[in-house]
């Protein structure tokens, strides 16, 4: 889109994105905006911005100039949040973000900034609604994106709506109340994407799980009224002798730490502890859009973790599905118990690689804080390839390591191993738990305690790490891209992503 495509643009808001190497035309917006900078009333940092509202020099009813500084993806992403976020508090319903004025924007990758606008425009603009009475929707419903070149960013346009709906699909099954997010409707939530996607899913119930002897993920679930399930969700993009990737996922869907019972400052939080599951149903939602040409499998070990008579004790020894025998010495470890089991089912694929997914330790909070997911992995060139995966979905995540030192403190008198190994080197010691399960293939585990949620004034799910499991899938295969729409020519606009309300 040209900046006079800009000026004449109708809509509720438009945004111009402004970087640090601006240089004005002759144009009377470029002089404008000249202007402004020079007098201090625009700052090109990103996310700096300067409102106008129906200035005679555009069509639009507002418009927001906002700096995106160097015009990198991370600092247009920065940009369009700072933006989205002003026109959500108005009425607005239709928005178009331009490139027209984004100097600079050729040295980078220009599909890799599409990809950030797009996110950027969905999670600034959403809304949770599900269990409200009188819900406020989300009242931007559609954004249009003016980009130089339609053609060469119709496949990273196509990614980011896709990933945008794997995303907000994570958000709301983490977003609900545990009582609107049991085991049991979070396996109908399964079965509802893989009828809509062409997808299998298998769910498991008590009985089929005690047939499995899966004694460490029925341990954590006898204190609760709520049955536990366990998911099997199957994409099958590639070819049938292709080894599948499987994604395991944490589905606590609420915490209470059990018999060692968490303070109760914060618990509501805990609702939050099976995102690890959320994230794998996101992407599965991502999946049926991209088609990518790969086999992928997600296992979720869902239950709720809850303080009855029945409950887990503290020094009980369960035995897990690879035999191996567990001294629980604090039933608030409950997320590791789960997967384990998950990760020797998971054998039974014979699997490229396996990464599980959870919000496991508070230790890794402290480490990492809300920047990056924790990444532990058995192999370098899968390690190497999710930390790339990070990078590029700007979802990024950080290597720990795995020495053989940290397992010391797992050690038990009492059984094969135990299940927590003291408050030093938490998130550590908790990933070589896990590793005693994952002998049989390449795996990965990433620890998204610190990543999957904010809390405060901003508290709700933020759909990590869908975005950076999706660009390693894709980057595992080639992609299948359906032949795209091509724009009207009576628009000259780049793209257009329909912004409706999380379903």
């Amino acid at each position: 889109m040209s900046l006079g495509g800009c000026v004449s643009a109708k809509c509720d808001a438009l945004v111009l994105l402004i970087s640090e190497q601006f240089k004005p035309g002759k144009d009377e917006v470029s002089q404008f905006i000249d202007m402004a900078i020079k007098a201090g009333d625009l700052e090109l940092k990103a996310g700096k911005s300067l409102q106008l509202y129906r200035h005679s020099l555009f069509e639009a009813t507002k418009v927001i100039l906002v700096g995106a500084g160097s015009a990198n993806a991370r600092q247009v992403r920065q940009a369009v949040l700072s933006a989205v976020g002003i026109v959500r508090a108005g009425t607005a319903k239709k928005m178009v973000i331009s490139h027209a004025l984004l100097d600079g924007a050729a040295a980078n990758s220009l599909g890799a900034l599409v990809k950030a606008v797009v996110a950027a425009a969905a999670e600034a603009s959403y809304v949770y609604t599900s269990t409200k009475s009188k819900a406020d929707p989300r009242k931007l419903r559609a954004v249009t994106l003016g980009v130089p070149d339609v053609s060469a960013v119709q496949a990273d346009f196509a990614h980011a709506k896709a990933l945008v709906a794997g995303v907000e699909l994570a958000k709301e099954w983490a977003n609900r109340p545990a009582n609107h997010a049991t085991p049991t409707m979070l396996a109908e939530a399964a079965q509802a994407i893989a009828k809509r996607s062409g997808f299998s899913c298998d769910v498991l119930g008590p009985k089929q799980v005690a047939a499995l002897r899966m004694g460490a993920f029925m341990a954590v679930a006898r204190g609760s009224a709520e049955p536990l399930r366990f998911i099997v969700l199957k994409y099958l993009g590639g070819a049938t002798a292709d080894e599948p990737v499987v994604l395991v996922g944490k589905g606590i869907t609420f915490d209470t730490g059990g018999i060692s019972l968490k303070p109760g400052a914060e618990m509501d939080e805990m609702k939050f502890d099976m995102c690890g599951a959320a994230s794998v149903l996101g992407v599965f939602a991502s999946l049926a859009q991209t088609k990518p040409k790969i086999n992928v499998i997600g296992l979720i070990a869902a239950c709720e973790n809850m303080p009855d008579g029945t409950a887990l004790k503290p020094g009980d020894v369960v035995t897990s599905m690879s035999g191996q025998t567990i001294e629980v010495l604090n039933t608030d470890a409950e997320g590791r118990l789960i997967l384990c089991d998950a990760l020797t089912f998971a054998e039974r694929f014979k699997p490229k690689a396996v990464v599980d997914v959870a919000t496991l330790t508070g230790a890794c909070v402290v480490a990492l804080g809300g920047v990056r997911s924790g990444l532990f992995a058995s192999d370098d060139k899968l390690a190497a390839a999710l930390e790339a995966a990070g990078e590029s979905a700007q979802d990024p995540c950080w290597r720990l390591p795995l020495d053989e030192d940290y397992a010391e403190g797992l050690k038990s008198n009492f059984a094969d191993v135990a299940n927590v190994g003291g408050r030093a080197g938490g998130a550590v010691t908790a990933a070589k738990f896990l590793q005693r399960f994952a002998s049989k293939f390449p795996w990965a585990h990433l620890d998204i305690a610190g990543t999957a949620w904010k809390s405060g004034a901003a508290k709700g799910a933020t759909g990590r790490p869908v975005g950076l499991l999706l660009d390693y899938l894709v980057s595992q295969s080639s992609m299948q891209t359906p032949t795209p729409k091509q724009p009207r020519a009576s628009k000259p606009v780049g793209a257009r992503a329909n912004l409706a309300p999380s379903a």
